[in-house]
């Protein structure tokens, strides 16, 4: 799972899974945006450009790491990626 921040210095973040995704072998991989960003437009353009997943992350330091905590156990525990096997046929 790669995370990042939409807001980041000398690169627009919202590009970041553009750059990533044409990799056949990060396809599975899931890119999830965490910002602070609440704007409509930054959530459609993050899609756009291929996010799998756009989480608004809070202010306090708490809630981030439970918010943290929460997409880590979505991704690595919960969601069923495809097999290897099923990605290459």
């Amino acid at each position: 799972m790669m995370l990042f921040d939409i807001k980041l210095p000398k690169v627009d973040g919202l590009e970041i899974p553009q750059w990533i995704k044409p990799d056949p072998n990060p396809k599975a991989r899931p890119v999830v945006t965490l910002t602070s960003s609440r704007e409509g437009r930054d959530l459609l353009r993050s899609y756009n450009f291929g996010t799998n997943a756009y989480v608004v992350k809070p202010m306090s330091f708490r809630f981030f790491t439970e918010t943290v905590e929460k997409v880590g156990l979505f991704w690595g525990a919960l969601n069923k990626p495809p097999s290897t096997a099923e990605r290459e046929s």
